[in-house]
């Protein structure tokens, strides 16, 4: 189909014939209507002894180059984007045990970035959003289809940057406000919501009891999958503990079965990555079909035009004036 992106740009057409009258009534003996400006206009001299044939010419090169800038198209047939829907909120523990290296020989973080960013990469046709926590959680990415940035974001993230304590009912607090928001500005149910939640301790800072957090969460419909992550605890030959010791399992696995959601723990990279996978497999919800119109641009034919049109008239011009 074709179409006019900017068909306001026709009302340049008449210009040349406004410019003329302007410098014709500036003209001694003229018309009645001066206008001070209109002498400096630059006009070609003896316009009128132009032969019709040169003046059609240049009326054909200047409607050429307005249909140019009113930029032609054509439009092809709607094709449906690839979305599903799904909104999802990670939110990652930034704490001070989380540059604990006890995960392959890179901190806790680090491998979290690694493998969450693959995660993040795959949900294409997602709504994608980042909060990072500690003693306070902020609003790292809100929730965008530009994984690319989200990405970005998340592997920016260093530890202690929200604080060496852990508020996870904060940071679930977080995330359920943003959603709200986000179900009252463009009407995205929030039962189409996920938070992923990722932590290596348990919540000794915040306002909002995790619980609590966890049960407003299944009242508004949003799903919560939580996600231990640092080395097995384990006994040593002399009677020492080793690993996360500071993981709270319990709380997480509450958070997660009030919402309806899944606990997961991950003591190493292979495990982690099982965990996305897992989470990789939840069954998409149907959103919005969303539609793009491809559109092929056509303003260098006029424009190629006026060009060829504008050699003969440049020509004339400079042989007779």
């Amino acid at each position: 189909m074709f179409h006019l992106a900017w068909p306001w740009m026709a009302l340049l057409l008449p210009l040349p014939w406004i410019m003329l009258r302007a410098r014709r009534a500036a003209e001694p003996g003229g018309a009645a209507l001066y206008l001070p400006f209109a002498a400096s206009v630059p006009a070609p001299a003896a316009t009128a002894t132009l032969p019709r044939a040169v003046l059609a010419l240049l009326a054909a090169v200047w409607v050429l180059l307005v249909l140019a800038a009113m930029r032609p198209q054509w439009l092809g047939q709607p094709l449906p984007l690839p979305t599903n829907g799904r909104q999802i909120m990670l939110a990652i523990d930034c704490s001070g045990s989380m540059a604990s290296q006890d995960m392959g020989g890179a901190s806790r973080l680090e491998i979290v970035q690694i493998v969450a960013g693959r995660f993040v990469d795959r949900r294409r046709g997602d709504q994608i959003g980042l909060i990072l926590f500690g003693t306070r959680p902020y609003l790292q990415a809100p929730l965008t289809a530009d994984i690319a940035t989200v990405h970005q974001f998340l592997d920016e993230a260093v530890v202690g940057v929200a604080g060496p304590q852990t508020a996870i009912g904060d940071a679930i607090g977080l995330a359920i406000k943003e959603l709200r928001q986000r179900e009252l500005t463009n009407g995205a149910p929030m039962h189409q919501s996920v938070l992923i939640l990722l932590t290596d301790g348990g919540n000794d800072a915040g306002v909002i009891p995790p619980l609590e957090a966890a049960r407003l969460a299944a009242q508004t419909g949003l799903r919560i999958f939580t996600i231990g992550v640092g080395a097995a605890e384990e006994q040593s030959l002399f009677g020492l503990t080793a690993g996360n010791t500071d993981l709270d399992e319990g709380l997480l696995k509450k958070i997660a079965g009030l919402t309806g959601g899944e606990y997961f723990r991950a003591a190493d990279p292979a495990a982690l990555q099982a965990v996305y996978r897992r989470i990789d497999e939840l069954e998409p919800t149907a959103g919005q079909k969303q539609w793009l119109r491809p559109a092929a641009e056509w303003f260098t034919w006029p424009l190629a035009l006026a060009l060829l049109l504008s050699v003969p008239a440049a020509c004339f011009m400079a042989e007779r004036f």
